[in-house]
């Protein structure tokens, strides 16, 4: 599975440190979109694993984007 790789990639003196994977960056952006779009304004329920699922769902489908 295509991650991305490293969001925010950084050199340090010995190593390559790449925190979260791309696919985990936009899916996190996915998910605040989902969220927000919920209801800001007052308390909302909603289903965590679906919102989940469909964030790296959106998150995939702007990684095979990208390949284009």
């Amino acid at each position: 599975m295509n991650n991305g790789g490293p969001a925010f990639p950084a050199l340090d003196a010995r190593t390559m440190l790449s925190g979260m994977t791309l696919r985990d960056y936009f899916a996190a952006k996915a998910m605040q979109g989902i969220i927000s779009a919920s209801g800001a304004d007052r308390r909302v329920e909603y289903d965590e694993d679906a919102v989940a699922d469909n964030a790296y769902r959106m998150a995939d489908a702007m990684l095979k984007e990208r390949e284009r």
